[in-house]
């Protein structure tokens, strides 16, 4: 029996990770095992390829360490690395060569890596296995916030006609459009339509589509599941797509797929992306959009509809309602503003 989506993504996750540990040093397995059960397999593997980095680093830079063998490292080398080493680090970060490439990481990506080891460092502190704990006394970098980008009223109309349409398209394009016009219309009303992430999309099986209940169960990171509601446009949209899809022969294993591909598999993530920016393209002029930006669209006017920030990171799948806060601050700010002149001191007779 063909397994779901998401354990065959946790699976292969799990694979790739096995691989990653073990061209770290031996004592990272201990660190690995010991957040399995409060992390995601993807969180993981960034850890994996964060500390990578940062062995390698100190394996090339660090006299203390030039001449060992990476994987026999002690862990009694963590209590050996200063605060300042660690500043280098974050310095050496903006801009290193490896591998014939050049690799540069901005505030986020900075503050991502240095976030990775400090929460390795606090695991091998907490548990006594290290005396000190340099990563705890380094702050991190300063990040300035981007503007979130969404889709206005028009825009989203806009592009949806093209989806529709397709009198933008290459010829190329247009070639393959009559076949995939009701899958990528159907893909995009849907991200629109409930701000589902585009790695839930591509996971959802045709059994969890219900369509008596306007309904879809998704699963969330951290394997989390969660039953999403849709309205008419979404709807039709899903009606037209299924109709095509009971028809559709489909590659071993993909059987169960709700979106599939013109090679009859499962979508990937990756072929969605290139879907959204493929038709945000020919929608000129349309911003530099992303399906994470068709999801911010969803929360925006989803919270100016109600005002309920709660409601909304909970149909987002925000565990921590501050990130909510976060993304749509300026929007608060907005309504606390209307509100001023909201209520009346005097009656005016």
């Amino acid at each position: 029996m063909t397994q779901p989506y998401y354990k065959q993504v946790d699976l292969e996750n799990t694979r790739k990770l096995r691989e990653l540990i073990a061209e770290l040093p031996a004592f990272v397995g201990t660190f690995f095992r010991g957040i399995d059960q409060t992390t995601a397999s993807r969180t993981r593997i960034s850890y994996a390829y964060d500390l990578r980095i940062f062995f390698t680093y100190l394996k090339e830079t660090n006299p203390l360490v030039r001449d060992m063998d990476l994987r026999s490292m002690p862990v009694e080398l963590l209590d050996r690395i200063t605060p300042l080493d660690l500043e280098e680090y974050m310095e050496y970060l903006k801009y290193y060569r490896r591998d014939d490439s050049e690799h540069t990481n901005g505030e986020r990506g900075i503050k991502r890596k240095l976030s990775s080891l400090k929460t390795f460092y606090n695991y091998f502190y907490q548990k006594e296995m290290i005396r000190t704990n340099p990563a705890a006394l380094v702050k991190l970098p300063k990040q300035h916030e981007k503007a979130i980008i969404r889709l206005e009223a028009d825009e989203v109309a806009r592009l949806l006609d093209q989806v529709e349409e397709g009198d933008h398209l290459t010829k190329g394009q247009r070639a393959f459009h009559e076949q995939t016009r009701e899958r990528d219309l159907a893909i995009m009303t849907l991200l629109l339509g409930t701000g589902i992430r585009v790695s839930e999309c591509v996971g959802l099986d045709i059994r969890d589509v219900d369509m008596k209940e306007d309904a879809i169960l998704v699963h969330r990171k951290g394997g989390k599941e969660a039953i999403l509601y849709f309205g008419n446009e979404v709807e039709e949209a899903l009606s037209r797509y299924l109709a095509q899809r009971k028809e559709m022969e489909t590659a071993e294993g993909h059987e169960n797929a709700l979106f599939l591909s013109l090679q009859k598999k499962r979508m990937s993530v990756r072929a969605v992306e290139n879907l959204v920016k493929k038709y945000t393209r020919t929608a000129a002029p349309l911003k530099k959009i992303t399906p994470h930006k068709l999801r911010s669209t969803y929360g925006t006017s989803l919270y100016k509809e109600t005002g309920d920030i709660y409601l909304v990171a909970s149909v987002l799948g925000h565990s921590d309602v501050n990130t909510t806060k976060k993304h749509y601050a300026a929007m608060d700010d907005e309504q606390r503003r209307r509100a001023r002149n909201a209520v009346h001191l005097r009656r005016d007779d």
